[in-house]
C-alpha cells in the first residue's frame, strides 16, 4: 500500500510506515500528516505493532516551511491544533509504535518521534529544536511531549541556542531509548516490534493509553486510575491464559 508521501507495508502483525519525501528530508507536509492520520485512524485489521521510519537517511526534518509561510495567524493556530490531534491519535490510538531513527529528527520530526513509544537512534541522528533560530515557535506538541522528557529548563536552553544532540546524548536525555550502530535501527525495531506484538493486545492498549495520562493526574487520582487499569487487564481472558502459561512453564498464546 503506497501513498504519495507514506509507504505502508504489513507483514503479519507488524506494519511498517516509511515517510517518503527524501528530497525534503521527509519534512512534514500537510499531505504526509494527512496520510499518517489516515493510517492511525483506521489501521489494517490484525496489526499489533507499528515500525515508523523515514527514507533517504532521515527520519523527519520537521515542518515543511514552504507551506508554513503561506499561513496567517488563524490558519497557523488551526494547523497547530490539527497537528496536536494527529499526534494524539498516534500516541493514544492503542497501537504501540517503534521509531527507527536516522539523520534529521528535527523540530516537528522530534515532536512526531516523542508521540511514539519506543525510539531507536543510529549515529547519524540529530535531535534539534531550531524554531527559535528561524523566528518561529514549536506548534506540534513539543512543549508538552519533549518538555516532559527534558524538563522545561533544558528545553528552553535547547530552543534558545538551537543546539543539536547526537544519538548517545539523545539516549542519555530520554529522546531515544536505544542508541545503536549504523544500519542497526530497523533490525532492532523489528525485533522489539515482534516482542511487543506477542504481548496481550489489551495489556498493550492499556499501557499505551493509560501510563502517560496517569502522569497528568494528581497522585491520588493516578493511583485510582491504575487500579482501574489493573482490574480491566487482570480479569481478561488474556490474563487467565498468561497466568496459566506461567504456572505451566510455557509461552502464552494470546488472541
Amino acid at each position: 500500500m503506497t501513498q504519495p508521501f507514506l509507504k505502508v507495508e504489513v507483514d503479519g502483525g507488524i506494519a511498517t510506515l516509511t515517510m517518503d519525501r527524501p528530497a525534503k528530508r521527509n519534512a512534514m507536509s500537510d499531505g504526509l500528516l494527512a496520510e499518517l492520520d489516515a493510517f492511525f485512524s483506521n489501521p489494517p485489521e490484525g496489526v499489533r505493532c507499528v515500525v515508523l521510519t523515514g527514507s533517504g537517511g532521515h527520519y523527519c526534518s520537521g515542518l515543511d516551511l514552504s507551506e508554513h509561510v503561506a499561513r496567517d495567524a488563524e490558519q497557523t493556530m488551526r494547523h497547530s491544533r490539527n497537528w496536536h490531534q494527529v499526534m494524539d491519535r498516534i500516541q493514544y490510538g492503542g497501537l504501540p509504535i517503534v521509531s527507527a531513527m536516522t539523520g534529521a529528527v528535527i523540530g516537528g520530526g522530534l515532536e512526531l518521534a516523542t508521540a511514539t513509544h519506543v525510539r531507536i537512534a543510529e549515529p547519524s541522528c540529530i535531535f534539534q529544536l531550531p524554531e527559535g533560530r528561524r523566528g518561529i515557535f514549536v506548534g506540534g506538541g513539543a512543549t508538552v511531549r519533549v518538555g516532559r522528557i527534558l524538563g522545561a529548563d533544558r528545553m528552553i536552553e535547547m530552543m534558545l541556542t538551537g543546539r543539536k544532540y547526537g544519538a548517545d546524548e539523545g539516549k542519555a536525555l530520554g529522546l531515544a531509548h536505544y542508541s545503536v550502530g549504523e544500519g542497526e535501527s530497523l533490525p532492532l525495531a523489528y525485533e522489539l516490534a515482534n516482542k511487543i506484538a506477542e504481548n496481550a493486545s489489551l495489556s498493550n492498549y492499556i499501557m499505551v493509553q493509560g501510563i502517560s495520562r496517569i502522569e497528568d493526574m494528581a497522585k491520588a487520582d493516578g493511583f485510582f486510575a491504575e487500579s482501574l487499569c489493573a482490574a480491566i487487564a487482570q480479569t481478561s481472558p488474556d490474563a487467565v491464559e498468561g497466568l496459566a502459561a506461567f504456572l505451566e512453564k510455557r509461552q502464552p498464546s494470546f488472541r
